[in-house]
């Protein structure tokens, strides 16, 4: 309109709105005298937007031209032919000329068309019309305007102002979607920064966008709205007027766009924001737990720098203070890390897509928490009872020194009577009756009671102060002596000759002194607490005591020969492990014997549900099978490696079989549980557990095996810990990791059972290798790739389960339950057959990424782990079974190559194809045939071929990439039955197949089949060429139809491309 609106408003040509026959589209060229100076061009352009508007909305259609020159020449008219020949783009239907109404100029016009008419009629129909009338003729009077005597009622300035109206909003619509578009892009390519303020102005700045993206599209949607109404309004008033109705569509289709655009930019939006946000929680929160890590870790480093060996009393009270105050600060920083580890789990709760990183921290700090909370008490408690022995030590040191000065203090001559001896008797009875109590226990006791806290320096100063009471003792005894004999018999008075003395009372404590002398010199031994005294081991504290009667001194020399060797540390553990064994026993007899058993007991039938003694295998589960193993077998052997720990490891790995019954156990306890919630207030466990007299209720009996399972795996790591280069040192490892795996696989197993929606039988999978959650991209390598930024930017959340033979791929869903009743399910989404998967170890961008693709890359999914050692441990694992497949199907194409008239059994060949592994067994099919009997259709039913084969051959590539392919298989010169490895073609039947499913078709001997393709299911769609029928068979019949032909024939018709059928070995 912009560049021909200037020569449309001098209205040189209209569009009326009026038609013509075969609704032609009439187009007006009136009256105008600057018509022969309309440039071409200009009149060209004219045309083609009169023609476009008509076109747009129905293509093909025919145009009518109307041209008056009632008041022009016939020269004019030439003219105005002329260029409507040579301009107009449309289809021309008819050209109706109002000729000129003068004499003169009506008679040239009649000749000069008479004799041009041949050229005109040559390029375009034209007709000649005397007068409007005869313009009646050709066109209704309801489609012309009043001035061609019509009544079609046409505004020139209301149609311009209107076809401006729509073609700018028109524009204005596309103007908007180039806007979204290119903010839409603007977001897909933010990369985010690392700062919580770039984030925050990031978050502003794209909102303000959206909110000036969001006005001007209600701005528009206004605009169009009130043209949509203007349309409707003109409409009322005049149904005939089609191109109305037309601009009225035209305007509806903008505005649905408009409003499609505004939804999908809608949610775009949001889930961007979204995605900010929750990233900006995250940076907060990570920022939050850095900086509490530094925290804990310095309080750790405090806690490790505090030292727990001291020597004295005024040590003691001062480390006590310093802990006291590091218990403190521990507290409250703790109390911050809880409430960061709350806020973390309310960032969970709220579904934010780094949901396992933000646990990981929780966990973490929740870690450090109890870390630093257990040790902290662990040395407060030996503080604590250091400082208790160390003041018993001083009142027995004070108490010796005490009687040490009663002693000397006892004046001679006051025992020479009976009253004074009888006095001097009973003043020392109550001075032994004031002996602090931990002279009565004796240092053995002493050391076995403090035993945690012991060290060298505190045994010492042990040691010396009971030498010293001992010496002490022994001064008291013998004046105890001295004064009963003074006190049976009358003793004559002694005069003294020593002079009198002048001299104050000695200083107390006169008996110890630095000063050492000749005595008499005595040893004993003491024995450490826990050993047997043997040959081989002496180590034993040995004390020697010297005194000196004639001073009243004693001197103590303290020597260690031996210190706790690591054999009597690992038989400690042993029997520990062996006291806890037999106590697991007994708790397992005394559950089987006080609950399960009493459920027959006719007594207490009036106090159990009868729903709840048919459902006591599900109460109990395996755990008969358990306590039969451990009280039977396992206990045995493990008293009887009491005396040789070394075999304790050999034990456990002898017995790796049988622990997998707690598999089964702890399957069954989600179930267990459930039940138990449902009758945990029965009268009949309630009367149980009073006759067993058991303090806790049954559910905490029946949790006993998880417990005693976690159990063994701590004991085991302690005897590594003190048998190391010792023999049995590798079997212990062995158990441990035998244990290890066992509880790794108790956990997947528990995982594996809350999976729903698969439709297969799970244990055809083969057993639970790894489990875990990942962030998933899926692309296909067919079909249209929608939004692939935004696809980018939110990855999906998948829970992966590695199988045997398959990797299946799970939804978390949310946990079902309240409190401590929560549990996870999984939906299941998709199965990966290990036989058509391959991988790419590295992903550009991502050490945490790595690529598993199926069927030759149709499908790849790029996975991404929460750590590099989870991608290296789910990578170790998926080369492993795709180096066994491999290297499977290798020895089977060797063996189909090499085995001459070999045959292996069809249980033989199952095993190996279940397992994925070959099997040495020899059998009696084995051996070779001149003439192989056919064997039982039971058999022919166990002949498959190795699954995958036809897509697994050359989907290899990069030395970091494994597929789960074979190699290329050749054909086998022996005349042994083999199997046809079937691939798409045309094959000839030798034996009847009967329809075996709705979908299925029948096939007799002799007919011709086309195989076409393999479904997910394993079955190929074939269609009868002899009969005409098309249908889906099974692998395995076809197999069995065409393999009997495959004897001295080959069932793939003769082609050049197909002569030669890749047939496997019979397995």
């Amino acid at each position: 309109m912009k560049e021909v609106g200037g020569y449309i408003q001098k209205q040189v040509a209209y569009l009326s709105g009026g038609r013509g026959e075969d609704s032609s589209v009439i187009i007006t060229l009136p009256e105008c005298s600057a018509f022969s100076d309309i440039p071409e061009e200009a009149l060209a352009k004219v045309f083609t937007y009169l023609t476009l508007i008509p076109r747009t909305r129905q293509p093909g259609v025919k145009f009518i031209v109307i041209l008056d020159r009632r008041l022009d020449t016939w020269a004019s008219i030439k003219t105005a032919l002329a260029r409507i020949a040579a301009s107009f783009p449309g289809n021309l239907h008819l050209v109706l000329v109002l000729r000129p109404t003068s004499f003169f100029h009506r008679t040239v016009t009649d000749i000069g068309f008479r004799f041009s008419q041949e050229d005109f009629m040559l390029k375009m129909p034209v007709v000649m019309l005397s007068s409007v009338t005869d313009l009646l003729r050709y066109i209704d009077e309801n489609q012309l305007t009043s001035e061609f005597g019509g009544t079609l009622d046409y505004c020139h300035s209301d149609w311009i102002v209107l076809r401006t109206a729509i073609e700018s909003f028109a524009v204005t619509v596309k103007d908007i979607a180039q806007m979204l578009q290119g903010f839409g892009s603007e977001l897909a390519e933010t990369e985010l920064p690392d700062e919580g303020k770039a984030i925050e102005y990031l978050l502003e700045s794209h909102t303000d966008k959206y909110k000036k993206l969001k006005d001007a599209i209600r701005s528009v949607s206004k605009e169009g709205r009130h043209l949509l109404l203007s349309l409707e309004t003109s409409g009322k008033e005049d149904d005939s007027q089609w191109d109305v109705k037309m601009d009225w569509e035209t305007v509806q289709r903008l505005l649905a766009q408009l409003r499609d655009m505004e939804s999908a930019f809608d949610g775009f939006f949001e889930k961007h924001h979204l995605k900010l946000h929750q990233y900006l929680q995250l940076l907060r929160y990570e920022q939050s737990f850095q900086e509490m890590e530094l925290c804990l870790e310095h309080l750790m480093s405090q806690e490790r720098e505090l030292s727990v060996s001291v020597d004295s009393l005024v040590q003691t009270e001062q480390a006590l203070k310093r802990m006291d105050c590091l218990e403190s600060n521990a507290q409250d920083v703790m109390a911050r890390a809880q409430i960061i580890i709350l806020h973390g789990h309310q960032l969970s709760a709220g579904h934010h897509y780094a949901m396992a990183l933000i646990m990981q921290r929780c966990n973490e700090l929740r870690h450090y928490c109890d870390t630093l909370n257990a040790a902290l008490k662990t040395k407060h408690t030996s503080l604590l009872q250091t400082h208790q022995l160390l003041l018993c030590l001083e009142q027995a040191l004070t108490w010796c020194d005490d009687g040490a000065y009663m002693l000397a203090n006892q004046l001679v001559d006051k025992f020479q009577s009976k009253e004074g001896a009888q006095a001097a008797l009973k003043e020392i009875e109550r001075f032994l009756d004031g002996a602090p109590s931990i002279l009565s226990s004796g240092p053995d006791v002493l050391t076995i009671e403090y035993e945690a806290v012991i060290t060298a320096q505190l045994q010492a100063q042990i040691g010396e102060t009971f030498v010293k009471h001992g010496a002490v003792q022994q001064m008291i005894q013998n004046r105890q002596a001295s004064l009963r004999k003074l006190a049976d018999k009358h003793v004559r008075p002694v005069q003294l000759v020593a002079p009198r003395p002048e001299n104050p009372p000695r200083a107390k404590s006169p008996l110890f002194s630095p000063k050492h002398g000749d005595g008499l010199k005595f040893t004993f031994d003491i024995s450490l607490p826990g050993k047997r005294a043997s040959r081989k081991s002496p180590n034993t504290r040995k004390i020697e005591v010297m005194h000196d009667y004639q001073e009243s001194r004693s001197c103590v020399s303290y020597s260690l020969e031996g210190e706790d060797s690591p054999d009597l540390l690992k038989r400690h553990v042993m029997r520990e492990l062996i006291e806890t064994e037999r106590i697991y026993v007994e708790e397992l007899l005394s559950v089987l014997l006080g609950y399960r058993a009493e459920m027959d007991n006719p007594a207490l039938s009036g106090l159990l549900p009868p729903i709840l003694r048919s459902k006591r295998d599900i109460l109990f589960g395996n755990m008969p099978e358990i306590y039969n193993f451990h009280s039977r077998v396992f206990l045995q052997d493990l008293e009887g490696c009491l005396e040789a720990p070394e075999g304790v490891g050999a034990c456990f790995l002898q017995r790796k079989e049988s622990f997998q019954m707690y598999e089964s156990y702890c399957q069954n306890k989600p179930r267990s549980e459930a039940l138990w919630r449902q009758f945990s207030d029965c009268a009949f466990f309630q009367e149980c557990q009073k006759k067993l007299e058991h303090k806790l209720a049954l559910d905490s009996y029946l949790l006993k095996p998880v417990q005693r399972l976690t159990k063994y795996q701590l004991l085991l790591k302690e005897l590594l810990k003190y048998s190391s280069d010792c023999e049995g040192t590798s079997e212990l490892q062995g158990a441990l990791t035998a244990m290890l795996d066992l509880l790794k696989s108790v956990n997947d197993s528990m995982h594996q059972i809350a999976i729903t929606g698969y439709e297969g039988d799970i244990c055809e999978l083969g057993r639970v290798l790894m489990q875990g959650s990942f962030s998933v991209w899926i692309s296909h390598k067919k079909g249209p790739t929608r939004m692939k930024e935004l696809t980018r930017f939110k990855p999906m959340q998948r829970h992966l389960f590695l199988y045997e033979r398959a990797l299946l791929l799970c939804k978390r869903r949310e946990e079902h339950g309240d409190g401590c009743d929560k549990t996870p399910s999984y939906s299941f989404k998709n199965c990966l057959k290990m036989t058509a998967v391959g991988i790419t170890e590295n992903v550009k961008g991502d050490v945490k990424k790595f690529e598993i693709w199926y069927s030759g890359r149709e499908e790849v999914y790029v996975v991404q782990a929460p750590t590099v050692e989870v991608k290296m441990a789910w990578l170790n694992e998926l080369r492993r079974i795709l180096t066994n497949q491999q290297k499977l199907l290798r020895d089977e194409a060797y063996h189909g190559q090499m085995g001459g008239h070999m045959q292996l059994s069809p249980s033989l060949s199952e095993s190996k194809q279940q397992r994925a592994s070959v099997s040495s067994e020899d059998t009696e099919s084995g051996r070779s045939s001149p003439d192989p009997q056919p064997h039982s259709p039971k058999h022919q039913h166990n002949r498959r071929s190795w699954p995958g084969a036809p897509h697994s051959v050359d989907i290899c590539e990069g030395l970091e990439e494994w597929s789960g392919g074979q190699d290329a298989f050749h054909p086998s010169d022996t005349e042994d039955e083999v199997l046809v490895s079937l691939s798409p073609g045309r094959y000839r039947v030798l034996a009847d197949c009967l329809q075996n499913g709705p979908d299925s078709i029948p096939i007799k001997c002799g007919d011709v089949i086309q195989l076409q393709c393999e479904d997910n299911r394993g079955r190929w769609f074939v269609k009868n060429l002899s009969r005409r029928q098309e249908g889906f068979m099974a692998a395995a019949s076809l197999q069995q139809i065409l393999a009997d032909y495959s004897r001295g024939h080959n069932s793939r018709l003769a082609d050049p491309g197909t002569r030669k059928a890749r047939k496997l070995s019979s397995p």
